[in-house]
């Protein structure tokens, strides 16, 4: 009997889904942090279910190098090597499908080497312009699955949203494969966006941090903000609770982009992403990004400073490093080291406000960056204005919270975990 390497390959494939479903109590708490649970990715099921839900379709996958299964394979080498699936695109969002690319940076259009399907770019691109890219690929069904950071500023979210909205206008269905929330998804937090402001680091009225997963995020977005719903299946994951951090998952950490390299780096990101709209450095260029911050000039007064606020579940050390790419590159500077050491308690929003606060009162170089960056990461003139008038940490953080609740009930409606 003559077996083709491509079958060999898609069996392995299904051994490895169903053992990774029908793991053992054992492998299971080794494997899930010591929870006993086993998280089952979206992924997982697709494959597990014998990928009955693109069955008869020409499928194209959105995804980067977080597509992964749990012993590392990429997800479009496994289900191009499965007969059972008619892959034909793949489509790469900021930093690439196989994220060779820096922040702000795409790989553009290509055939990938190892399995010769076309690899077409998202980056940058929505409505119809990127509809009219789905229907030159051919395609029937949109695969989503790519690992988020959390942050509303993330841009995998916005792919996300601008890919459902094009799929809509090509007529094409669109799938939503679950991977976990990295800082769990116990709550919403941070000011919401106002319209006005939207940019790829924002489009809809979500808050900062937005306690989600990319599935919940899809049905969000159908249901409350896409002119017209998309055709839309989502696969959600089994074995995650909320209140879980990457770690109890079991899974192995990809970055997501170059400077997100792992979960602690999730942990911050929320709130020291708004670093960018600064002229201090927020650590791009070291091997701690978002949790290094600081510029020339700055001294032991600002690690200091923000100590004095007995901020809860993290610590601020004084630290000094020299960015090898980004800002001041290749200068020794001068600023803080955030050491989170009670995540349960630590808000990554509050904690940022506090930090531009301190820096602003401990540094006189402090600027924000001309163009009112920050405005576009925080959703709208408030954070810059509130601070450069000299408010509090507490007086900012109480200005977004009538904004945050309503937030909170719509987000309600479209949790699928406890």
């Amino acid at each position: 009997m003559n077996v083709s390497r491509r079958v060999l390959l898609a069996a392995s494939a299904g051994a490895g889904a169903a053992g990774a479903l029908s793991a053992g109590a054992g492998t299971a708490a080794a494997s899930s942090g010591g929870s006993g649970r086993r998280l089952r990715t979206g992924f997982e099921r697709l494959a597990a279910d014998g990928y009955r839900l693109l069955e008869g379709q020409k499928v194209g996958v959105v995804t980067n190098p977080t597509g992964v299964t749990r012993d590392v394979r990429h997800i479009v080498d496994v289900m191009h090597a499965d007969e059972r699936v008619n892959l034909v695109a793949v489509f790469g969002p900021e930093h690439g499908f196989r994220g060779t690319a820096q922040a702000g940076g795409s790989e553009g259009r290509y055939d990938d080497p190892a399995t010769g399907l076309p690899v077409y770019d998202t980056y940058l691109k929505s409505g119809q312009p990127l509809a009219d890219v789905f229907t030159a690929s051919g395609v029937d069904t949109i695969v989503f699955d790519i690992q988020d950071a959390g942050a509303r500023f993330y841009t995998y979210i916005w792919t996300l949203y601008d890919c459902m909205e094009a799929a809509q206008l090509a007529g094409k269905r669109f799938v939503v494969l679950d991977r976990p929330n990295p800082v769990t998804g116990r709550g919403a937090y941070g000011p919401v966006l106002h319209k006005e402001f939207a940019t790829f680091v924002g489009r809809r009225e979500i808050s900062q941090a937005h306690g989600m997963t990319v599935t919940e995020l899809a049905r969000l977005f159908n249901g409350e903000y896409l002119a017209r719903p998309v055709e839309l299946s989502t696969v959600t994951m089994t074995g995650w609770k909320r209140r879980d951090f990457y770690d109890a998952s079991g899974l192995p950490w990809v970055p997501p982009s170059p400077n997100m390299p792992t979960p602690d780096t999730a942990l911050v990101y929320s709130g020291t992403c708004m670093f960018e709209g600064t002229n201090l450095s927020e650590g791009r260029g070291t091997t701690r990004p978002f949790e290094l911050l600081g510029a020339e000039g700055i001294d032991g007064k600002w690690a200091a400073k923000a100590n004095e606020l007995a901020l809860p579940g993290v610590h601020f050390r004084e630290a000094y490093f020299a960015p090898t790419f980004s800002k001041f590159q290749g200068k020794t500077i001068g600023g803080v080291q955030i050491h989170v050491d009670d995540r349960e308690a630590y808000d990554p929003v509050r904690t940022g406000i506090a930090l531009l606060v301190t820096a602003k009162s401990a540094w006189s170089g402090f600027a924000w960056r001309p163009d009112n960056w920050i405005d576009k990461l925080t959703g709208s003139a408030q954070v810059r204005t509130m601070i450069d008038a000299g408010a509090s940490t507490d007086e900012v953080v109480g200005a977004w919270q009538t904004e945050l609740a309503a937030f909170r009930n719509v987000r309600a409606r479209y949790l699928a975990y406890r």
